[in-house]
């Protein structure tokens, strides 16, 4: 039973933080986004050298994450809602977790109907749609931020197992992969380039 509580305290607690790591992008990037792009243009009337085509093109793709994340605005103040429901049961299954502890066998029913009607309501207030890269944010609002010692207790979390995105891992693999790739290339033209000194 503990472990039942633990995994859907698990569930509930990640899903909270992966509500406001929602409501967090939504309300903050876009005013990121017009400062970085508004002082870029600024300094481009300048420095020459900031008036580049790579630079004009990464702010216009920054234009377009900014459009997709508008898609997600008006709705924004639901997984805020959402993301403070689903805190309050993730603390009501913390407490039931710490009587399941002190409980006899007779409590059981009574603490698995409770579990049950605490999982009901989470379901109820979860938005199945989430915006991109919210799970990166949301590991680390869960396991950095957030009080979790007694899911750990059932769960015995891994830092790169469980703690670390799976998808952020492959990620930075492939970024780097691409990184050692390129510059070895660019010491092999280098290299062919080079009169031989012999």
């Amino acid at each position: 039973m503990l472990k039942s509580i633990a995994e859907s305290g698990y569930n509930v607690g990640f899903g909270a933080k992966k509500h406001f790591a929602t409501y967090d992008i939504v309300d903050k990037t876009p005013g990121f986004i017009g400062f970085i792009s508004t002082t870029f243009g600024i300094y481009a009337l300048i420095y020459e050298q900031l008036s580049t085509k790579f630079l004009s093109a990464s702010l216009v793709v920054l234009g377009f994450i900014g459009i997709y994340i508008s898609l997600y605005d008006s709705n924004k103040g639901d997984y805020d809602k959402a993301g403070v429901a689903l805190t309050q049961l993730f603390n009501q299954l913390r407490n039931l977790y710490r009587n399941t502890q002190s409980a006899d066998d007779s409590m059981l029913p009574q603490i698995e109907q409770e579990l049950r009607s605490i999982e009901d309501q989470y379901y109820e207030n979860s938005k199945s749609k989430q915006i991109l890269f919210s799970d990166w944010y949301a590991h680390y609002k869960f396991f950095w931020q957030h009080q979790i010692d007694w899911v750990d207790e059932q769960k015995q979390f891994k830092l790169f197992r469980d703690k670390i995105p799976l998808t952020l891992s492959i990620t930075v693999l492939f970024i780097f992969a691409v990184i050692v790739c390129w510059r070895l290339n660019f010491l092999n033209i280098i290299c062919i380039n080079t009169p031989d000194k012999i």
